[in-house]
């Protein structure tokens, strides 16, 4: 059996397969790319052959357009398997978003596991997550941290309909990610029983679009009303408005009434991130493992060795060495650039355009976290209330 360093190998573009000839989400254009999902931090515009599931390859389409997309573009359902220059590539669930799927590798009686971005909760809007036994797992450590703890989805949505509740004088303002945090939210809340319209920033609604299409129901969505005169306001009290985070710092937060700014991230199990954004009500929902399912995840894949792509690489990788296991860090670059980095905004992604406008951030130190903030009557940008 051929270890797996000697097959795959970090080049200036990403992860490469050398014998298959192919990068697993490539930073840069390649002429051949395996892609995990379609977030932009993982699935870069302009490959010549790009390999993907359906899922991802039309969320892609939607997001660079079909001419940067792939030139060429080839489907592969989960469960299927495609052989290339001896190389067997199998996708497997992820968990993360819509069509999200770790890449199984096999070369000569070895198997390598590239996860790209996963989680280990439910999620009614894609598959869940499938542990595979390797001989190498490729994994992110966004929240490999021992503070991290996510609480359950749905303890965190109802914290937000008793807001709601509570307030009903005030429209609920949600940040979200346009792709899979969006959609995510828009379905648990329809399990927690709320079959009101949920109300649309114009820049997530191409993509909750596409997840109907894809077949994926969100029940029903209206975009944010224009006020009728100049400058009026005060619209939608008592309802709830999914934005791009920072939406709630522009000037397009005036249509609303008093909202209260809520942020649903992993992020905001860090108190001051959530101060710092002006967050009244944070909700701790987020699309990537925290630090037991890191750690839970290392054993059912039972990898002697685990490579780490991005995020907290150090804390994992003692953690793992602790267990036997050899944790080595990758370094790729341009990693955790959108989805559910520590910053999440750029002017770009608050207008109704394609989403390459969106989340683009740099990391930050991780600050203690403590008790969660709860809204407040007032205004629409008001700090978390004092401990």
């Amino acid at each position: 059996m051929h270890h797996p360093e000697t097959w795959m190998q970090v080049t200036p573009e990403g992860l490469f397969c050398v014998p298959g000839g192919f990068h697993v989400d490539p930073a840069r254009p390649v002429a051949r790319a395996v892609i995990t999902h379609g977030h932009s931090d993982h699935a870069r515009p302009d490959h010549h052959r790009v390999l993907a599931t359906p899922e991802t390859l039309a969320i892609m389409r939607a997001r660079m357009g079909e001419g940067r997309a792939g030139r060429v573009q080839q489907a592969l359902a989960p469960g299927e398997t495609v052989n290339h220059n001896g190389v067997t590539i199998r996708l497997v669930p992820a968990g993360h978003v819509l069509g999200s799927a770790q890449v199984v590798l096999e070369w000569k009686g070895s198997r390598v596991v590239v996860s790209g971005d996963y989680k280990r909760r439910p999620d009614p809007t894609c598959l869940p997550f499938e542990p595979v036994p390797c001989d190498a797992f490729v994994t992110e450590a966004t929240f490999a941290l021992p503070v991290f703890r996510h609480p359950p989805a749905a303890a965190e949505i109802a914290r937000l309909l008793e807001s709601v509740r509570l307030f009903p004088d005030r429209a609920h303002l949600v940040g979200v990610y346009a792709l899979g945090k969006c959609q995510r939210v828009i379905r648990l809340l329809r399990e927690a029983g709320w079959d009101r319209p949920i109300y649309l920033h114009g820049a997530l609604v191409a993509l909750s679009a596409l997840y109907e299409q894809l077949g994926m129901p969100l029940g029903e969505l209206r975009p944010v009303p224009v006020p009728e005169k100049r400058g009026g306001g005060g619209l939608l009290a008592g309802e709830i408005v999914l934005a791009p985070s920072g939406a709630e710092a522009t000037p397009w937060v005036r249509r609303l009434a008093e909202p209260v700014v809520c942020a649903a991230s992993g992020w905001m199990r860090v108190r001051q991130r959530a101060k710092a954004k002006g967050v009244e009500l944070p909700l701790i929902i987020s699309d990537h493992a925290d630090w037991p399912e890191l750690l839970q995840t290392a054993a059912e894949v039972q990898a002697p060795e685990i490579w780490v792509t991005h995020g907290r690489e150090d804390a994992l990788c003692h953690a793992l060495a602790a267990r036997g296991v050899r944790g080595r860090a990758l370094h790729l670059l341009g990693r955790g650039e959108e989805d559910e980095g520590p910053e999440a905004e750029l002017p770009g992604a608050l207008q109704p355009q394609p989403a390459e406008a969106e989340a683009q951030r740099a990391g930050q130190p991780v600050e203690r976290p403590d008790t969660q903030a709860q809204p407040r009557a007032g205004g629409a940008n008001r700090q978390a209330a004092p401990e």
